[in-house]
Order: C-alpha cells, then structure tokens, then sequence
C-alpha cells in the first residue's frame, strides 16, 4: 500500500466500510482531516450547530439504518457537550463511532488549551473509548472500533485522534471490518430444560426488551407468548418488539419506580426475560422483585445483563431469534399450541379526547404503515402509541437513557438513513429546547423530517413524579417548584422554526388538527406543528 497521511486514510477505511455521511460540529484541531473530507467522493458531512445536536442526529440514524453512524466531535469541549446524549446512546445500544480530533500527542505535556483525557471522559458513556498514538496503528484502530460498535450488545464507541497522528504517513491498507457472528443458540438440553421449566407454568409472564429488534426475534417473541398464553410486558422497550395491539401485550413495566415493575409480577410462577436487562426503573427495586418459588429463564446476547441484578434459574446467553425458535419447537412437542388472538382495536376519539389523542388518531388516518416514529412525547405518548400504533419492525423509536432532545435531531437521523420513508419526530416543549438548533440542519440539508411539539408550557413528567414523592414521604400536596414551568415567557415555536429555516404553525384547537396534518404531510421539506396539549 502507498503511504499516505492517516488523515487521508481514515476516509479509504470509512468507504470501505460503508461509512459514507460523518454527522458533527467542526473545530480547529480536526480541521486537517475535515479538509480532506471536502475531495472525498460521495462523502457526506452534515452539519450540526451543537455536538448534543450531531450525537442526536447520529443515533437516530443508526437506530433506523441498523447500522454504524459516524460522529465528529470537537476536542474535549465538544465531547464534554456531548456526554448526555452518548449517554443514552450507550443505554440504547446505538452502534455510533464517535471521533474527536486533539492538538498533537506532542503536546500532551504542555497541558495546554483545551487539554483533556479525552478517554477517561468517554469510558463512562460509550462500550469502548482509545487514542491513537502511531500512524501504523490509525486504520487497525477504527476497525477494532466499528467491529466493537456493531456487535451485539451494540453501543457507542470514542476514539481520539491527535493531529500529528493523522499528519504522518501510513502504509495500512483500507480494509472491511470483519463483524463476529452471534447467531448462536443454547446446548440442545439447556433448550430442554428451559422448555421443561415453560411448560409446567400455570401462571407465566414475558419481560421483554431491543434484544429482540436487534435479533429480529418479534415473530418468535410472540409464538413462545402465544403458546404459552403469558402477557408480555416491555421493560428496556424503545423499539417495536411485539405487536402493540396483541391482546397479550400489556406495555411496559415502568421507568421510574421499582415497586410499579414488581406488582406486575407478584403472582407469577415462571418468568421469561427476553433482550433486556431487568429492571430499567430510576428508582429500582432493591429486593428481589420475582415471588418465592417462581422460575426465571433469561435470554440474551448481553450476558453482562443476565443475573446481574437478580437471580436467575436459566441463564442463555444467545441470540434471542433461534433461541425463541427453537423453544417454540420444545413447547409445540409438549403439546403446546398457539391460541388464536383478536387484534385489540383503536381507541375511539371523542369530543373529551385530549388534543394529542385527536392529533395522533388525524395522523393515523392519513398515513400508511411506513410511518416512522420517533417518540419523546414523554407524558403524551400514551395517547400516541394507543391512536398511531406502529405495527411493522423498525417503524417506531422512543427515547431512552434519560437524557432530553432526542426527538428532533433522531427524527432527521431516521429520515436520513430512511429517505424513501414518511417520519415525523414527536417531543416536548422542554425536550425540545435541549436540541431545537437541530431545525437549522434539516433546512441546510434539506431533510424532509416532520416535527411535532407537544407542548403543555410545563416540565410534567416532574410534576407527575413530584405528587407520588410526596405522597410516599406523607408530604402535604403543595404547589410545585416553579422550575417546573415554561409558561412565562411563552416560546414562541413557530417563529423559533421559521428562523431556523423550517416552515411551522401552531395548533391549538381539535378543528385544525386535520388541515395541519394534511398540510404537515404535504410539505415537501422539513415542517414543524407547535401543538398545544394544555
């Protein structure tokens, strides 16, 4: 191989991997190879203002695409504004390979501007984080880091890559990164006896999670849930992972609160936990949620996730996909048959539905099963899920990990990884403010996302969780932290959008819904509705 600079070479390794868009924010010590990236052929940057903005878009497009999404990050500073969203990237699994460029291994001395341990930084966040420091290693590297973000369980990795580093030469060859293959499946007699150990429930339950939309397990999922006639709950569930209207699906088990995920289990005798850990609560449960006596088989790749927290009787760490498939097999041999099931229908919308139901239910009518959602209505998306249910794999994405201002910027990464398809992004008016900059890359790059802001004026999902603290703690109910409102001054969203380059109107009464749909869905280009839901 030709020697070349490493900043020129990072580029053949990217191509070679099908990497071909690098989502960021542009800063000085990176400018050599942002340099580069303006010769390079059918290489695409897209451009975000803020770093929390570039990881957003990132994850959505990973998270749509299936596949790695590449991030530029700007020195520590960059990484530092960053460190919320690979947060949840990492809680998520999203495969993001995230780079940040420094002054120069030959400053490390100094201690100079803008110097920091930028991999002590990102350990935190992301599955694996290095820094380059020889030219020969620079392609090895990013391989290792694209091999680690795509094998499940996936998540963000960092690498760092000083300046002098990439200005060197180098003589590795661009090659593609070689993917482990986890389609395993247990020991036929571990099968055996996690069939046997199904079988003889009376009273079974299924905990589930993107274990299974990574493994494309839905369908078996629900044979083994159908055969064994056991209500499926979600718990780390941000993706379509069964049907929402199967009867036997219950929704999920509760982000906030050990105790709510432990009364959904209170009277079981056999547990199946299947691509997830347990619990994904912020206030879990300190005690072993599982009764006396119940038994526990917990499949997942993740065997960090298996046991971890609570004890298990059937530990397999596989692919979810053969692994359901093949117990489906066990159960049908023990007499096992699957039941027939009634799809649950829509609710219906009344003159007292909230706005956010009739808006939900007005979408619905007018679009197809294509549909991308990306959902971080939060305190609406109850209503949203129950009148716009997504029914096919990779249609819909909540927000995970806890960190705000997803909504916008994962709505642009989805469309932009899935052009041919309808997506409209649904946030708050609180999550929206964390990343609403991102309305100005839409309109730069022309990504024709849709983005829905329901805003209530209020941060309520901390009034909800401030009345059950008080009522825990026997606290008399009294008026909320004035930090929770976002009444005063009102935020202007329409004008906000428009001056970011995207066409907005607001929505306040039910007779608009349908125009503003309609009108929203026809746009050919980004469009904002400011929807007013109290």
């Amino acid at each position: 191989m030709t020697p070349r600079p490493g900043k020129v070479a990072v580029f053949e390794q990217f191509t070679a991997d099908g990497i071909t868009t690098m989502f960021g924010n542009p800063g000085t010590v990176e400018q050599g190879f942002l340099d580069v990236l303006e010769s390079v052929p059918d290489f695409d940057y897209v451009l975000a203002l803020q770093e929390t903005v570039a990881i957003g878009i990132a994850d959505g497009f990973a998270r749509a695409g299936a596949r790695p999404a590449l991030v530029q990050l700007h020195s520590g500073v960059g990484l530092g504004n960053g460190i919320g969203m690979l947060y949840q990237a990492k809680r998520g699994h999203s495969p993001l390979v995230v780079v940040a460029g420094e002054a120069g291994v030959r400053y490390d001395a100094m201690d100079a501007q803008m110097a920091a341990d930028l991999v002590a930084m990102a350990k935190p966040v992301t599955k694996y984080a290095t820094r380059v420091i020889d030219p020969s290693s620079v392609l090895r590297v990013l391989r290792r880091a694209v091999k680690i973000a795509m094998t499940p369980p996936r998540g963000p990795v960092f690498v760092a890559l000083p300046m002098d580093v990439l200005d060197e030469l180098t003589a590795e060859a661009a090659l593609p990164t070689v993917i482990p293959n986890r389609t395993v499946t247990p020991a036929a007699a571990d099968i055996a006896e996690a069939v046997e150990l199904l079988a003889a429930a009376r009273n079974p339950i299924v905990l589930m999670g993107d274990g299974v939309s990574v493994s494309g397990a839905q369908e078996q999922l629900t044979a083994v849930a159908e055969m064994l006639d056991a209500p499926v709950y979600g718990v780390d569930n941000s993706e379509l992972n069964m049907d929402p209207r199967h009867p036997l699906y219950k929704g999920n088990t509760g982000h906030m609160f050990g105790e709510d995920s432990a009364r959904r289990l209170s009277d079981v005798d056999a547990v199946l936990i299947v691509g997830t850990y347990v619990f994904s609560e912020v206030f879990p449960a300190l005690g072993n949620p599982f009764p006396p006596g119940a038994k526990v088989v917990h499949i997942d790749l993740d065997d960090y996730e298996i046991a971890k927290n609570h004890p298990v009787d059937i530990a397999l760490a596989a692919d979810p996909r053969p692994t359901l498939a093949a117990i489906a097999d066990g159960l049908a041999e023990a007499g096992r048959a699957r039941g027939i099931f009634d799809q649950v229908p829509r609710p219906e919308v009344t003159a007292d539905s909230p706005m956010m139901a009739v808006f939900a239910a007005e979408l619905h009518n007018q679009t197809g099963d294509d549909l991308i959602v990306i959902d971080e209505a939060l305190t609406a998306s109850p209503h949203l899920t129950a009148h716009l249910p997504r029914r096919l794999p990779g249609t819909y994405f909540a927000t995970r990990g806890g960190s705000l201002g997803i909504g916008i910027p994962g709505a642009i990464g989805a469309k932009l990884a899935r052009p041919d398809a309808p997506v409209v992004g649904f946030t708050g008016d609180g999550g929206s403010m964390y990343t609403i900059q991102a309305l100005w890359t839409a309109a730069r790059h022309n990504v024709a996302a849709k983005f829905v802001i329901c805003n209530n004026h209020r941060y309520q999902l901390l009034d909800d969780n401030i009345d059950r603290y008080f009522a825990e703690r026997d606290i008399a109910q009294h008026v909320h932290p004035s930090g929770f409102d976002l009444a005063e001054p009102e935020i202007g969203f329409v004008g906000l959008a428009e001056s970011l380059g995207v066409p907005a109107m607001r929505v306040d009464k039910p007779e608009q819904v349908a125009a503003a749909v309609q009108r929203m869905l026809d746009h050919d280009g980004p469009f904002l509705i400011d929807l007013v839901t109290a």
